[in-house]
């Protein structure tokens, strides 16, 4: 159970202390937080992203390549093994089978990173400036063109368009009507991974 009420304050001052004088790694230390913070249960509601979120916040301060990585996603996409881990700690009542967890879905995210960063060697320049501009509402292809300053439709669909469609980066709103005139694109996971990794090396 978590603890009553009117411990929370106290618990959480604990905590946070804890954080600001350990000496463990960032790795061990944001992972014990996240657990500590999920047992503790300050929230009535979201404690599971605010966990997520402070891990987080921990690595980035060490290493800010987990500013770009999808550590939040790709835990939340494992959420089944994320309660177990949970509710494995609580009733061994330590953290070491969470801490696993958490490591085991960092080693995920950086080894997809690392594959998509070495994916993104081999596309083209015409790709690379659709996947900077495209934001996360779906766009038509004028929209796309006018962000890109082109005025030639044949050379935005045979060099940018549909090397994009093609990878993967991005998908029609309406693929079963390519050609309707309310087709729209949106980028897809694949093209939010590529563009993170993009944006990051622009900003660096």
């Amino acid at each position: 159970m978590a603890p009553v009420a009117d411990r929370v304050p106290r618990l959480m001052e604990q905590l946070l202390n804890w954080l600001k004088e350990t000496d463990e790694h960032p790795l061990i230390a944001g992972s014990v937080f996240h657990y500590e913070l999920e047992f503790i249960h300050p929230f009535q509601d979201g404690n599971g992203r605010m966990g997520r979120l402070w891990q987080t916040l921990i690595l980035s301060a060490w290493n800010p390549i987990f500013r770009v990585l999808p550590l939040e996603s790709m835990i939340r996409d494992h959420r089944s093994h994320y309660y177990e881990a949970i509710n494995q700690c609580n009733q061994a009542d330590e953290s070491t089978k969470f801490i696993d967890f958490v490591l085991q879905m960092i080693q995920a995210v950086l080894a997809d990173y690392a594959q998509t960063e070495h994916d993104i060697e081999h596309v083209t320049e015409q790709v690379k400036r659709l996947l900077r501009i495209i934001g996360p509402d779906a766009c038509s292809a004028r929209d796309l063109m006018a962000k890109l300053n082109l005025t030639h439709r044949p050379t935005f669909l045979y060099t940018y368009l549909q090397p994009a469609l093609k990878a993967g980066f991005i998908e029609m709103t309406r693929p079963d009507a390519p050609r309707s005139r309310n087709q729209k694109y949106r980028i897809t996971p694949t093209g939010s991974r590529h563009q993170r990794i993009l944006l990051n090396a622009d900003n660096e």
